[in-house]
């Protein structure tokens, strides 16, 4: 047996499905091809952000306790700034998750008094208790910030006048999620989000401006902070961490903003100068190194699992041309049963627990049972392969990532396998 589609054949996926999923990726030739083309220009600004900060194995050291004087970490952070054309980084193993990045991130730079926007609706459901939007201990609710948000038009775009109306005097800080999280709207382009912040920046000079980052890193050859934005904010278990990194979340902004959030993160009057990296520089910084081609890989997969599943009949977010901003695709599968079909799939294909059976449960930071598949190295990695979705209408399930195209590849097969084997493919396959 040495023929690829007899291994396919040993892995659970039927002649059908890899004969359906060849025909899709005959068409997809010029769209590999440009993601490619990408991948190699992020690839020679990392090494040339490497470079310049003369990196070397001397950065590589742990450090453990107060970490002071630890130069692997304050090379990594000004890798990353200069990467993301930022005046500075903060590159963190103590930021748990993207969610905790975004919460030092608008702790740091609201105070009492001061009222945060968005203008792009509801953002992603582990914020809402952050914000305060649902009640939760130490909200920013709680310490006196009030919230605001526009909706954006039904056709995605954005509501310039209702946006001009609400901002006011209190208006101190606007969150952009790039990303659409557990909503169907379209991702946003870099090249929007700045002519978004353009139109704020117009109405109140003074006003910051962050942006969501989360899996929106090396999918365009910009990034906000090049289009204007006071800060990016992501995760290492994302598209940065390239799927080595372990744990840890950055900030990429002003001066300004960054030291508020150091402060925030350690203690007023320490800021930067603490932080022992624990013996994680080797993963952080082969990690972003490798991050463009990785990311290239999630978004082939992307790519192919919108292709495959419009052709199916479903409605995928984005659509199978649509230009990518992010690595995430959207399918809307209409029940509770394919949800579940289609997780199984992707759990089906992993290394890592391939054998579990994925199942709706209650999730921390949720209103809804989440189901998730995700056989990772590294436990919650979603720039590894993975899917996931509230349990709630129109059903939706979110794919995203794959270290490899071939095991981003395998993913989908297995998830359009499960789902014929489940009796929700008749007459489409």
């Amino acid at each position: 047996m040495t023929d690829t589609k007899s291994m396919y054949a040993a892995l659970g996926v039927s002649e059908k499905v890899a004969d359906f999923s060849e025909k899709i990726l005959a068409g997809l030739k010029e769209r590999f091809e440009e993601i490619d083309r990408v991948s190699e220009y992020n690839q020679s600004k990392v090494i040339a952000a490497m470079q310049k900060n003369r990196v070397n194995a001397a950065h590589f050291a742990a450090t453990t306790g107060y970490g002071y004087d630890d130069f692997g970490r304050d090379t990594l952070e000004k890798v990353y700034a200069d990467t993301f054309h930022t005046e500075a980084a903060l590159v963190r193993p103590q930021i748990t998750c993207g969610t905790h990045a975004l919460t030092v991130a608008l702790s740091a730079n609201l105070l009492p008094g001061d009222e945060l926007l968005s203008p792009v609706g509801r953002p992603y459901d582990t914020l809402e208790e952050v914000i305060g939007i649902r009640p939760s201990p130490c909200s920013l609710k709680e310490y006196g910030v009030t919230y605001a948000e526009v909706p954006l038009l039904p056709d995605g775009g954005f509501d310039y006048e209702g946006i001009r109306k609400a901002i006011n005097e209190r208006t101190k800080l606007v969150t952009v999620q790039r990303s659409k999280g557990y909503a169907t709207r379209p991702t946003l382009s870099v090249k929007r989000i700045g002519e978004l912040i353009s139109f704020i920046k117009s109405v109140k000079p003074t006003v910051k401006v962050m942006v969501d980052n989360c899996y929106g890193e090396f999918v365009e050859t910009i990034e906000p902070s090049d289009v204007g934005a006071d800060m990016i904010v992501g995760s290492l278990i994302k598209n940065p961490g390239g799927g080595l990194a372990p744990i840890g979340g950055y900030i990429c902004g002003t001066e300004e903003c960054v030291s508020r959030c150091a402060f925030r993160l350690s203690a007023p009057g320490l800021g930067q100068e603490v932080g022992a990296n624990l013996g994680l520089m080797p993963a952080f910084y082969q990690g972003f190194f490798l991050a463009p081609t990785v990311v290239a890989s999630a978004l082939k997969g992307a790519v192919f699992a919108a292709n495959c599943y419009e052709t199916l009949g479903f409605r995928v977010i984005p659509n199978g041309t649509e230009s990518r901003h992010d690595i995430i695709q959207a399918v809307e599968l209409g029940s509770e049963k394919a949800m579940c079909a289609f997780c199984k799939g992707i759990q089906a294909a992993a290394p890592v627990d391939s054998y579990v059976t994925p199942v709706p449960s209650p999730m921390p930071g949720y209103d809804a049972d989440v189901i998730m598949a995700a056989g990772a190295f590294v436990q919650g990695s979603s720039i590894e392969l993975s899917a996931d979705g509230p349990v709630r209408p129109p059903y939706a399930v979110y794919f995203q990532g794959g270290l490899t195209w071939y095991h981003a590849k395998l993913g989908i097969m297995m998830s359009v396998q499960k789902m014929y084997e489940a009796g929700l493919l008749e007459g489409r396959l």
